[in-house]
């Protein structure tokens, strides 16, 4: 890779390239008014939801709120990262993509060995399931699991043949192979020097990202030794908190997953793929992190944990639940599937079959009901101190949750638990303690559908150029409330790069929180006539430059308690006040 990619091609890029066209090759569209609708190729839905702006080049799920621009949805549907996903839409008008000088950093060329050896690897171990001498044992392991050679396939199934020295014989006396495959994991270093392999008997299970290439392994004993499992330690490509076992797999077997089933091992993936259950992944030896549920929640809407259904497995689930609880954003399920006792989801599919077990999934225990069942089991709720105890184990869990209608519908619950209103429960949750000594005052902020800020952002997405209508700085740079920074910035961008649509606009805060803000105002229909844009936008702007000077005002007015103001600050307070009580000349 020879470089970064300019900003500007990038840019330049997004205005060629017709995001319809883009998307229509892959997922046919409908014609609906000003845009295009489909069903979502990214959740299960009968109603489509999922429309396609040509005038914004944006799309947008209004289920499972994916979003994006032609880039974005290059990288979802085809699985690309972001540069091959411009080399593609680049190469689609016949463009070269550019590359910027002194900008390639050295680990870019690093990941490419890494991943070229671990599929040089991968082969290595499928290989030896084929042709080693000893591979019978493995081979019959893996019947007597009930497994086909079609699954052994699709999961790309080794064997790590039993020897110290196998893998490193394979790799030769290229040391720059084995220097890579130390830092992969699959050689250990000697203390007396030298390397020995670190997967030694086990049948090998290749772990593969999102786009399919093989990032790490696990292996698995055939007897009765320990660890009974072994996966690849953290690498630079491989990292045990994000990635999820049997994922690639799972969205290769359906563009159209309805909901995923997490589970502990892969065996457990495996057997109820065999069984056309192909819904499954599992976390690699760690609970699930919130970098897997985004992962989880940006595939589908609904989430199965299962776990088995002793103690053990009781407080994984509620580990599990606590890690969820930040991800529940409106739209998303969590549910909970407990095993009956001395059963794991190998062997109890194969027990009672895979329609029973998919009845079971669908079936399986929601969020809130686990969440109230396991608070409660903790106090009395016949007695006042008990609700007490109760209101004050969920708080602290409902503090963790987004600000959303689910969470709401929670509070609600704990209200009738509780035997308190839900207004007053709101306030014991949520609201902080008044400070008694005065405190500055805060720059005001609303939660209103109508806040100038967001109605100022929401009208860019829709028509970029109304920047240009704005001078620069535009006097709420030093205005310390929610979205004025963002807004700055968007003014900035858009002064420099007046042609940009919405979808090239989101490509600035890629990966940032900002992102997912934008997107949500860019999908929001605007019931203005074209017209009255401008002028909507001046007002938003004036209504914002009266609170910067509100605010500023009623600051000074603090300040000036608390110690003397500068000569500077005299005269702007005085400003201030002129310009809020003017006098009659």
């Amino acid at each position: 890779m020879a470089g970064r990619i300019p900003q500007n091609f990038i840019d330049d890029l997004l205005n060629r390239v017709d995001i319809v066209e883009v998307i229509d090759a892959r997922v046919p569209l409908k014609k609906a008014g000003r845009e295009y609708q489909a069903c979502c190729p990214f959740h299960n839905e009968k109603t489509p939801s999922f429309t396609v702006s040509p005038s914004k080049q944006f799309y947008h799920c209004f289920g499972c709120g994916a979003h994006g621009s032609a880039i974005g949805f290059m990288m979802e549907y085809d699985h690309l990262e972001f540069p091959e996903a411009i080399e593609e839409l680049a190469r689609s008008i016949g463009v070269d993509v550019p590359r910027e000088e002194g900008h390639a950093p050295r680990k870019d060329t690093r990941r490419d060995d890494h991943y070229s050896l671990l599929e040089k690897v991968d082969r290595f171990y499928r290989s030896q399931l084929r042709e080693h001498p000893q591979a019978e044992n493995a081979v019959n392991y893996l019947k007597d699991r009930g497994l086909s050679g079609e699954v052994a396939a699709t999961f790309g199934f080794g064997y790590a043949p039993p020897g110290w020295d196998n893998l490193l014989k394979y790799l030769g006396n290229d040391t720059h192979s084995q220097q890579l495959a130390v830092e992969l994991g699959l050689l250990v270093k000697r203390d007396e020097g030298g390397c020995y392999d670190r997967f030694r008997d086990r049948i090998m299970f290749p772990i593969r990202d999102r786009r399919g290439r093989t990032i790490g392994f696990g292996g698995r004993v055939m007897g009765d030794e320990k660890p009974k499992y072994m996966n690849s330690p953290e690498s630079p490509v491989f990292h045990k908190g994000q990635e999820l076992y049997g994922l690639f797999e799972a969205r290769k077997a359906s563009q159209k997953l309805q909901r995923l089933l997490v589970v502990e091992g892969y065996m457990d993936v495996v057997a109820l793929a065999q069984f056309g259950l192909t819904n499954a992944v599992a976390t690699l030896g760690t609970a699930t992190t919130p970098d897997h549920l985004e992962r989880l929640y940006r595939t589908v809407r609904e989430v199965v944990f299962c776990f088995d259904g002793d103690a053990a497995g009781s407080r994984a689930a509620w580990r599990a639940l606590e890690n969820a609880l930040p991800a529940m954003h409106d739209g998303r399920e969590a549910r909970f599937l407990f095993l009956p006792q001395g059963e794991d989801p190998d062997s109890l599919v194969r027990h009672i079959g895979a329609d029973a077990f998919q009845k079971k999934t669908v079936e399986s225990v929601p969020l809130s009901q686990f969440f109230f069942e396991h608070l409660q089991q903790q106090v009395d709720t016949t007695t006042i101190e008990g609700r007490d105890q109760l209101v004050n184990l969920a708080r602290p869990l409902l503090q963790r949750m987004p600000d959303t209608v689910f969470r709401d519908l929670m509070l609600d619950q704990l209200a009738e638990y509780s035997g308190m209103s839900a207004s007053r429960l709101q306030t014991r949750v949520f609201s902080q303690e008044k400070v008694l000594r005065e405190e500055p005052p805060k720059p005001p902020s609303s939660h209103s559908g109508r806040s100038p800020v967001r109605t100022a952002i929401r009208l860019l997405l829709e028509q970029p150029q109304l920047a240009e209508t704005v001078v620069t700085p535009c006097g709420l740079e030093d205005f310390d409330a929610p979205g004025i920074a963002l807004l700055c910035k968007l003014l900035e961008i858009l002064h420099q790069r007046p042609n940009l649509s919405a979808g090239g606009i989101l490509e600035y805060w890629r990966g940032q929180p900002e992102e997912q803000h934008l997107a949500r105002l860019a999908g929001t229909p605007l019931d203005l006539p074209a017209e009255g844009l401008a002028e909507e936008f001046r007002d938003a702007l004036q209504r914002l430059l009266e609170q910067r000077n509100s605010y500023r005002m009623e600051l000074l007015l603090f300040q000036s308690r608390q110690q003397t103001l500068s000569d500077s600050e005299k005269d702007e307070l005085k400003a201030l006040l002129a310009m809020r009580h003017p006098t009659n000349g």
